[in-house]
């Protein structure tokens, strides 16, 4: 299982993990703020009896033991009222604010209404008072504590996995720097021998020419290699550049090393030859990690077409092939590191031409559509230059 496989299986494991961990933590808070609601309807309950048959009491009788009952609730915020909802007194009410402000009394009444059903108690003479109350700050806070406390948790995880992410993608960037430089760097001393030997060989009588060219061909091709790795890691110089000329450069260099089984067609929607600044030797590149990622997909036989057109100041082009397809639930997978359905390669084909058309040439490539066992259209977009070419350019 490689690296990209183990990732997939195990974030949606650590997801359920914590989803477990909320849910769990969720059901103990409520089922405890619950007994302990309970308990203040037990106790507001005891306290309003106790208030009864003290303010219908002959005094004749001890009543410490109710007079206890009564001073005990210290917590519960509580409103008495006469039959009319006349505030009468209250208790384990901020008394500060109920002297400054008249309608402070008044609008805890109200939010008490709407929490709890009133208590009537009897009074003398067959009058009636209300006990309205609220449940205590201690319920009130242990209610919405899960709540912080798992915003507080998000807030650190997705901080963390930021941080994370960052650190990582940074490694990755040195680790492809590195490798990328010494590539060229390798590269580079048996090209310039062999490019010596080519001209020793063509200096020989009886050599085929045909040979030679072709064998220079290819020494060329290993050097536009060796520019393109040499320039990964560093700022690439961009040039104003015809894109469908680009695009045929790359298709004419891939036709002659396909399968004759391999159609391509370019429908050229742009009705002027607007420039866009690009960098030849990597979007070279790119353009030959998405045409032979197409060809892999389609087993060396079918069609390729690109579509170009212009549109709200951008150049849109279009990639399809008539491949394989790719399932919806890997679209925003594919362009990750380590992603591949092939048995061989690192699945890094594609992340380097995400990387080569948003960080380098301030674009943008997205899978617009893909039916599995008919094909792929990749869609990517480049900023116009604001030079636009003419007729007598």
């Amino acid at each position: 299982m490689n690296a990209f496989k183990f990732n997939r299986i195990i974030k949606p494991i650590l997801l359920l993990f914590a989803l477990t961990i909320a849910i769990v933590s969720l059901w103990y808070t409520n089922n405890l703020a619950k007994k302990i609601e309970l308990e203040e309807d037990l106790k507001i309950k005891n306290w309003a009896k106790a208030t009864s048959h003290l303010a219908t009491s002959d005094f004749s009788e001890d009543l410490t033991f109710f007079l206890e009952i009564v001073n005990q609730n210290t917590t519960i915020p509580v409103i008495l009222t006469d039959e009319l909802d006349n505030i009468t007194t209250w208790r384990n009410v901020d008394s500060a604010k109920a002297m400054k402000d008249p309608n402070y009394l008044v609008d805890k009444l109200r939010d008490m209404k709407e929490e709890h059903e009133p208590i009537v108690l009897n009074y003398f003479e067959g009058k009636k008072l209300k006990v309205y109350y609220e449940n205590s700050i201690i319920l009130t806070r242990l209610k919405y504590y899960p709540y912080i406390q798992l915003l507080i948790i998000s807030f650190f995880l997705t901080v963390s996995y930021l941080a994370f992410s960052y650190s990582r993608k940074s490694e990755q960037n040195l680790v492809w720097v590195g490798m990328s430089k010494e590539t060229a760097h390798q590269l580079g001393t048996p090209l310039s021998s062999l490019l010596a030997w080519i001209e020793i060989i063509k200096s020989e009588e009886g050599i085929n020419k045909s040979i030679t060219d072709e064998m220079e061909k290819d020494l060329n091709r290993l050097q536009i290699i060796t520019e393109r790795f040499s320039k990964i890691g560093s700022d690439p110089v961009l040039e104003p550049l015809n894109l469908v000329n680009e695009i045929e450069k790359s298709i004419d260099y891939l036709k002659s090393r396909t399968s004759s089984r391999v159609v391509f067609n370019i429908d050229n929607r742009l009705n002027e030859n607007y420039l866009i600044l690009l960098n030849p030797y990597l979007f070279a590149w790119a353009m030959e990690n998405l045409i032979k990622n197409a060809i892999d997909a389609m087993d060396g036989k079918g069609t390729i077409n690109i579509l170009l057109y212009y549109k709200n100041d951008k150049i849109y082009m279009e990639l399809s092939d008539s491949g394989k397809g790719i399932p919806p639930g890997r679209f925003g997978s594919i362009f990750k590191p380590g992603f591949t359905t092939k048995k061989r390669g690192w699945g890094l084909g594609l992340s380097f031409v995400k990387r080569i058309i948003e960080n380098y040439h301030n674009g943008s490539i997205q899978v617009k559509e893909s039916i599995v066992g008919k094909g792929t259209t990749f869609k990517i977009t480049f900023p116009v230059f604001r030079f636009k070419l003419r007729s007598n350019f």
